[in-house]
């Protein structure tokens, strides 16, 4: 049930900030789900890696590598489903802020 919920966050989180921010495109509902689930796949699996790989990078830069690797999990997602479009760095990274920032207020209403 709490995997439904988180779903359903990162669904109405992705529908906002496609909504807001320039640049992103979200076909419908439906593909918001799909983006949600591949975002939450590619966040379990593959960030982890990134980050341990791009470590030494990430020390250097006081951590601001992290968003780099945060934007490019956003453009895979984004070749990855059809219906969902990001024209630039710009646009993923106040995408990935906007996801961040209206999933953690709609999660502190329901948890």
């Amino acid at each position: 049930m709490k995997l439904l919920i988180r779903l359903i966050i990162s669904t109405l989180a992705i529908i906002v900030a496609a909504n807001v921010v320039p640049g992103v495109a979200v076909a419908g509902t439906m593909t918001a789900v799909i983006v949600a689930i591949v975002l939450g796949i590619l966040n379990t699996f593959l960030k982890p890696v990134l980050q341990i790989l791009a470590l030494p990078i990430t020390i250097l830069t006081l951590g601001l590598f992290y968003i780099v690797v945060n934007v490019f999990i956003i453009y895979l997602a984004s070749y990855l489903v059809d219906g969902f479009s990001i024209s630039g760095f710009l646009s993923a990274l106040f995408f990935g802020l906007v996801v961040s920032i209206v999933s953690g207020i709609l999660g502190m209403f329901l948890d």
